[in-house]
């Protein structure tokens, strides 16, 4: 097997998070990738993207797009947002090994996670997706990716809607060239379908949407952030993973991930329940108290929202 090493990312375990910018121009303007992959740990490669929405400007790739080389292939996690991000990541590949690609992994059902399915498909390549994340893509796949051909425009190319073929539930193994992968549904999180690979060996959690540090994480219509809360302290913490290499922004460990994911989201509900508790309503709700918070990318963008969806949640808790 030959393996191109292109160094370990060396800030997996700083003590404080590196904030990376929205203003940040395309790091790999060769590629249709945002960044060239950088080798994690010896073996796992992650092609980190924007952390500023997916615009035609960075080709969709606002999100992680990682894969891990073994002796009898190549696992890859996210199929990208388009058949020309699926493309340019397969090309990476191929320069670090010449093992095939045997597996793709959605980590949910959003468009950067799966609207590449159709371009490994059309290698004869497995897609897995959990059965909530497929059952999102056959209901929206459509609307999505008319989302994507607005903003990618000619960048979208031929890409089209291609669900998983393997789903799960709970949690899938595989045993592929001596790394042993759980692919885990840990439990309600950010998606319908989070996914998470946990391969226990090596102490590595590619945590998915489940876990954020640099940009502040988006809560949806349909998230429930008491679950999340809860996923997290049953499913996620015991793992006590050593490396993790979240949905976005830069590999790094637990306790970073801890802070900007679980206590964000203890911190929120505890402002938004005090302002219930006052009798506040929710016009007001949008404005508690978030500075802490601040630095992170798409604070602005975010906080706000965030504290409504957390009202109208807690408001009938």
């Amino acid at each position: 097997m030959k393996v191109v090493a292109f160094g370990v990312f060396a800030t997996l375990i700083a003590p404080v998070v590196a904030l990376a910018s929205e203003d940040i121009a395309d790091q790999y303007p060769e590629s249709e990738l945002y960044s060239k992959p950088i080798e994690v740990i010896p073996q796992v490669f992650s092609a980190i993207g924007a952390t500023a929405p997916p615009s035609y400007e960075n080709a969709g790739h606002n999100n992680n797009l990682s894969f891990v080389v073994t002796e009898a292939g190549v696992v890859v996690i996210n199929a990208g947002a388009s058949d020309a991000l699926a493309a340019a990541l397969h090309t990476e590949i191929k320069a670090v090994t010449d093992q095939p690609v045997v597996l793709v992994i959605n980590e949910n059902g959003q468009g950067h996670a799966m609207l590449g399915n159709g371009y490994w498909r059309d290698r004869g390549v497995d897609v897995l997706a959990h059965a909530d994340a497929t059952a999102e893509v056959v209901e929206n796949g459509h609307f999505i990716l008319q989302g994507m051909q607005n903003y990618n425009k000619d960048r979208a190319g031929d890409t089209r809607v291609e669900p998983a073929n393997l789903d799960f539930e709970d949690r899938y193994d595989l045993s592929l060239g001596g790394v042993a992968f759980q692919i885990l549904h840990l439990g309600p999180a950010h998606d319908p379908g989070d996914t998470q690979v946990w391969i226990p060996q090596w102490g590595l959690l590619i945590a998915g949407d489940i876990a954020f540090h640099e940009r502040m994480l988006p809560i949806f219509e349909h998230t429930c952030t008491s679950c999340w809360i809860e996923t997290w302290k049953d499913q996620l913490e015991p793992l006590m993973p050593t490396y993790v290499i979240p949905g976005h922004g830069h590999p790094t460990n637990l306790d970073q991930v801890r802070r900007y994911t679980l206590d964000y989201l203890i911190d929120l509900r505890d402002k938004i329940g005090a302002h219930i508790e006052e009798g506040g309503d929710l016009a007001s709700a949008y404005y508690v108290d978030q500075t802490r918070w601040q630095r992170l990318d798409t604070f602005e963008e975010l906080a706000t929202k965030n504290a409504g969806r957390v009202y109208e949640e807690m408001e009938w808790e």
